[in-house]
């Protein structure tokens, strides 16, 4: 049974791998591998384990691949994108309050456009005053534009369009002022509405007793599961201290309610009698409590908004309770994998999703750990009952003393048996935290491409405190009527301050609580995981001590992205913006940072991790082109995160880089023509501004840089000059221009790219940075069928995500979208 559960396991996540569904011969592929092998297996008894495993396998992915299909089906045609248009339906889940207004999820029942397949779950931002209204169940009529799922896509980070298609958000908007949005009585009804009705009472009730209070976004996470409330201090200390998984419902919290439930409906049952005759003579008392536990952790789960790690809790207790109410004990680790099992028949793309590896592969490594420990185990209990009989046997007259009654020598067997089941407890603890901390250390590295170096430490006071003091407290205060709640959620949001100050002061205690490490490769991440099986393998294991060995690949820093004379540039795909990285075999350069807090944060949210994730800790040199915000805006969060030596810039004197950079000792330096310098044989000139005071709009200030590899390749970033610039350049630099790959100018506007400008570059490749749908409509269609005219090889980042070109002797180019591409994409 337990090969035929991984093997459906393998079957889903296979598919989630494929860059197309299966067609006709993929299905008849399919079909013939699973009749294959159950025929096989059938009459076959000595590989009737392994056949049935590929049936499954073959039957997990013709399930995933028809759930993909139908999920596919819901699409919001090319041709309707960005137009008005009339949504009739209900608010789904809790609103989410921000800065830019409230985003939303909106469950359509009716659309204007008549469309069949429209998207049935669309996710939208109401940029109104009116917006605090929204409340959870509600209906509305509103009018709304939208786009297409549609995600950044870059090299070493996770494809946010999964995320999308995981939750079933098929389209994105707006609300628009084209029609005046009005609410429809009656509210939308369902279990489902209910419970989210029930989460944003709750959440507006601890909201109004704790106030402004600072930690009380991580109570109402803990409460309902909604964590758009938790501060950025408090993300900042949990994420330094690898206690972040604290702050969602997870398997640890809704297994401690589980236990609790137990304990009072066991408690409660003991006591009731029905019509003259004990409740216990009816059922069994540890049944009922079973089930009560079951229960609870249902509604518990369901607060939490069913995540994985709470959906893999909840199967596990489900099982264990239907099996205990059988009298049936199934081991652990069956019990696991059909918890896998079950979470992904009811979503197929969990597969995709960090906390789905790292829920299940810390379970298992605990399962593993304790298994492996169990024979050790034995052994001590029954040390210590030799030590309890010898307590008990010892004759005081023996040592010197004078015959007691046995009952005097009950409290010595007493503390033996205490000191035994103390170091027992220890032992398991500091187990269980050795096994899950080297378990999800390769995937924290890959998936968030660092680990805290504190996180044992951390969880091994925050565990036992969020469990025991905290989350109880959270409870009660959610559970009790008004006025009792208000000195529960008082007395939590206490216990947490506490919890908080310690995590804080454990964060500050040294300089870089976080290792970064760059993102392993497969054979990386292969390794470590056979290192630590076999780190937890039983005592006795051939060769343990070899097994940190197998890390190394993990450790090693990250492979120099080009030999000596090359280099490799890479276009981010972060939307309506500028960021590009330069590595040449020792060195690293950025060339703008992208848009900052005022649009999409793409900073901090796909520069800095693509950097760490590329093993880059200091940045050579920052060169941000000019001052608009879709170049500039990401500058301080890469200068808070990432070291800086020298930062070049084309901005005013008074802007506040430039004493951010000094700050964090770059020096600093006005970008100008003529600036030249070299870097593993790699020529770096800037031919654009010229020197002297800046003047004009930022776009006539943009830096241009050149670089050239040491075969005479070269790369030109034209960042947003515009057609008087590129004349200029013309006049004075016409030579200097040659160019294979080229960065169009602005984003391919229509005040650029004129046609003496591209025959003077005369690039191979060009790669236009530019936002999905995007409000100013770049590229403009004239200036792209430009480039198509020329025959130059094209690249948009709004279709193809991040691009990629190795320069030397030979030029390579690389689209994000085809080199990594999924089903989902453009669908």
């Amino acid at each position: 049974m337990r090969a035929i559960l991984l093997g459906f396991a393998l079957g889903v996540w296979w598919l989630q791998q494929q860059a197309r569904l299966p067609d006709s011969i993929g299905w008849t592929a399919c079909v013939a591998s699973f009749l294959f092998a159950m025929t096989l297996g059938a009459m076959k008894p000595r590989v009737r384990i392994a056949s049935f495993a590929i049936a499954a396998c073959a039957f997990g992915f013709a399930y995933a691949a028809i759930r993909a299909d139908v999920r596919l089906r819901e699409q919001l045609p090319v041709e309707y994108e960005q137009r008005d248009i009339e949504l009739t339906g209900f608010v789904h889940g809790l609103p989410q309050q921000q800065p830019d207004g409230t985003r939303f999820l909106f469950e359509v029942q009716t659309n204007g456009a008549g469309l069949r397949d429209f998207p049935r779950l669309v996710r939208l931002v109401w940029m109104s005053p009116d917006h605090a209204k929204l409340r959870a169940g509600e209906r509305w009529t509103l009018s709304a534009r939208l786009k297409r799922a549609h995600a950044n896509a870059n090299f070493g980070l996770r494809d946010a369009e999964a995320s999308l298609l995981e939750s079933g958000i098929r389209a994105t908007g707006n609300v628009s002022t084209a029609r005046m949005p009005r609410r429809l009585r009656p509210d939308a009804t369902g279990p489902r509405l209910t419970i989210d009705r029930l989460r944003a009472r709750a959440r507006d009730r601890i909201e109004s007793v704790l106030g402004d209070a600072p930690h009380r976004g991580i109570i109402v996470a803990l409460a309902v599961g909604a964590q758009d409330a938790v501060s950025d201090a408090d993300w900042t200390v949990m994420r330094a201290t690898g206690t972040s998984h604290l702050v969602a419902i997870s398997g640890l919290h809704i297994g401690f309610v589980a236990g609790l439930a137990a304990l009072i409906v066991g408690f409660a049952w003991k006591r009731i009698r029905v019509r003259g005759v004990s409740a216990p003579l009816i059922a069994a008392a540890p049944k009922v409590a079973a089930a009560g536990a079951a229960a609870f952790a249902a509604c518990y789960a369901a607060l939490a908004g069913f995540n994985v790690p709470a959906q893999r809790t909840l199967w596990m207790l489900l099982i264990v309770a239907v099996a205990f109410l059988c009298g049936r004990r199934p081991a652990s680790s069956l019990v696991l994998l059909w918890a896998l099992a079950f979470v992904l028949i009811a979503d197929p793309w969990a597969v995709t999703s960090p906390g789905f590896w790292l829920s299940f592969c810390a379970v298992a490594a605990i399962l593993h750990a304790i298994a492996s420990a169990g024979r050790v185990e034995s052994r001590a209990q029954a040390q210590d009952h030799d030590d309890i009989d010898q307590w008990d046997r010892v004759d005081p007259s023996e040592v010197g003393g004078r015959p007691e009654p046995s009952r005097k020598r009950r409290p010595l067997a007493f503390i033996a048996r205490f000191v035994g089941r103390a170091r027992r407890h220890i032992a398991s603890s500091v187990r269980v935290q050795y096994a899950v901390t080297i378990a999800l250390a390769p995937l924290t590295v890959y998936w968030f491409s660092q680990i805290p170096l504190f996180g044992p430490l951390a969880n091994a006071f925050a565990i036992p405190w969020i469990s025991v003091l905290v989350t109880p407290a959270t409870l009660a205060g959610f559970m009790l009527p008004a006025p009792l709640d208000a000195p529960m959620l008082h007395a939590a949001h206490a216990a947490l301050s506490v919890l908080c100050d310690m995590l804080a002061r454990l964060a500050d205690a040294a300089s870089s609580p976080l290792w970064y490490l760059p993102r392993p490769d497969a054979f990386a991440l292969a390794a470590s995981c056979i290192g630590i099986a076999w780190a937890l393998a039983p005592r006795g294991w051939p060769l343990r001590f070899a097994a940190p060995l197998t890390w190394l690949p993990l450790l090693a820093p990250a492979a120099h992205p080009a030999p000596e004379g090359a280099f490799r540039v890479t276009a981010l795909d972060i939307g309506q913006g500028s960021a590009l990285v330069v590595e040449t075999a020792r060195h690293t350069l950025l060339f703008d940072a992208g848009p900052g807090p005022e649009s999409t944060h793409a900073g901090e949210r796909i520069v800095v991790p693509y950097l760490r994730a590329a093993g880059v800790h200091a940045l050579d040199a920052l060169v941000i082109s000019h001052s608009d915000s879709d170049h500039a805006g990401g500058a301080p969060a890469v200068l808070q995160s990432i070291a800086v030596r020298q930062l070049l810039a084309s901005l005013p004197a008074n802007d506040a880089l430039w004493s951010g950079a000094r700050s964090r000792g770059a020096q600093t330096l006005r970008c100008a023509a003529g600036q030249r310098w070299t870097w593993d044989g790699v020529e770096f000139r800037m031919l654009w501004p010229e020197p002297g005071p800046l003047s004009g709009k930022p776009n006539h200030q943009s830096c241009v840089l050149k670089v050239t590899s040491a075969a005479g390749r070269a790369a030109l970033f034209a960042a947003d000059i515009e057609a008087d610039v590129e004349r200029t350049l013309i006049a004075h630099e016409g030579a200097a221009l040659r160019a294979d790959v080229l960065i169009v100018p602005h984003h391919g506007s229509r005040t650029s790219s004129i046609e003496p400008f591209l025959d003077s570059v005369g690039p191979f490749a060009a790669i236009f940075q530019v936002g999905y749908r995007n409000r100013f409509h770049h590229p403009h269609p004239t200036v792209f069928a430009r480039y198509r005219m020329r025959d130059i090889v094209l690249s948009r980042s709004d279709e193809d995500g991040a691009a990629r070109s190795e320069i030397g002797s030979q030029i390579t180019f690389e689209r994000y979208r085809q080199s990594h591409a999924r089903y989902w994409m453009a669908r």
